[in-house]
């Protein structure tokens, strides 16, 4: 993979101003709430931003919290298009498997942000990553043994202006790190329909955000395989359009693009699938996101 530029944003700049997302960072045998207990000895012990409250669900019902907040931002405010077994619950079958990282503001102890965490035990007993179901990772060389899967990422919009995110990436990286995880995997969605625009240009807003971005896309031979791509080579490339703010922030703290987008159907966006390493964390940023500076 290509080395990346060093950030030239502070860490307040760099925060995105949108926080939802289907994938990586946004959306994707043994319930992980229990596998929790027994082998990640995960205890509730919060990190706390102002008035935000990060932590992990311990029971079914934060995990509900945890989905009704995903279904909310998924289902209501970008029109995705979900099955689920819960009316107004966004759940699939990956959700028994992952650590679900959740966020509330103190004062009305609401859920406000979410992530789920596949480690690779639970991968192994759920049979693939939920990026597998939509890239063939076989060329990407990546270290099961030391990688988690982050997917369903979302902020509820009234806490998209940086506290909610950082308490996320902060928790996150400290679960790293507390679990010797080396590398992080999942999607990033751009959206095929943004305020404004015609629907049908939203295949070429995705074609064109790619191209921006082909710099920071893997080698040749190292690369993830769409299994439904989107068709970027018949599309219009050149629209002047900015890649989502949560897609730079994280290349801008050192992530990689693994390949070509994918096009997923239910959500209506075009996936990316992504990498970042904790060794390539920058240090300008290492101390933000880390108990230890």
């Amino acid at each position: 993979m290509r080395d990346f530029p060093v950030p030239t944003l502070g860490f307040e700049q760099m925060l995105p101003q949108s926080g939802s997302g289907t994938g990586f960072f946004g959306r994707a045998g043994q319930p992980a709430i229990h596998a929790l207990r027994s082998t990640h000895e995960l205890t509730r012990t919060p990190r706390e931003s102002a008035a935000i409250h990060a932590t992990w669900a311990v029971n079914l019902d934060e995990v509900r919290e945890a989905q009704r907040l995903r279904y909310s931002v998924f289902a209501d405010e970008m029109g995705a298009q979900l099955t689920s077994p819960l009316p107004g619950h966004d759940i699939d079958a990956f959700d028994d498997f992952c650590e679900h990282l959740i966020v509330r503001a103190v004062d009305t102890n609401q859920v406000v942000g979410t992530y789920r965490v596949l480690m690779p035990d639970q991968a192994k007993r759920m049979g693939s990553w939920y990026t597998e179901t939509e890239f063939d990772l076989s060329d990407c060389r990546l270290t099961r043994a030391s990688t988690v899967e982050l997917g369903r990422s979302c902020v509820h919009q009234s806490h998209r202006t940086g506290p909610a995110i950082f308490a996320l990436w902060s928790e996150l990286a400290s679960f790293m790190a507390k679990h010797d995880m080396e590398t992080m995997i999942g999607c990033a969605s751009i959206p095929m329909r943004c305020a404004g625009q015609a629907f049908a240009l939203g295949p070429s807003m995705a074609a064109s955000v790619f191209r921006k971005l082909g710099s920071c896309v893997a080698e040749p031979g190292h690369r993830a395989k769409p299994l439904c791509p989107l068709p970027i080579t018949e599309l219009d490339d050149s629209l002047d359009v900015e890649p989502p703010a949560l897609i730079k922030a994280y290349l801008r703290l050192g992530a990689g693009i693994l390949g070509e987008p994918a096009w997923d159907p239910d959500f209506n966006t075009a996936d990316l699938p992504m990498c970042m390493r904790l060794g390539d964390l920058p240090s300008r940023y290492r101390k933000h996101f880390t108990r230890k500076a």
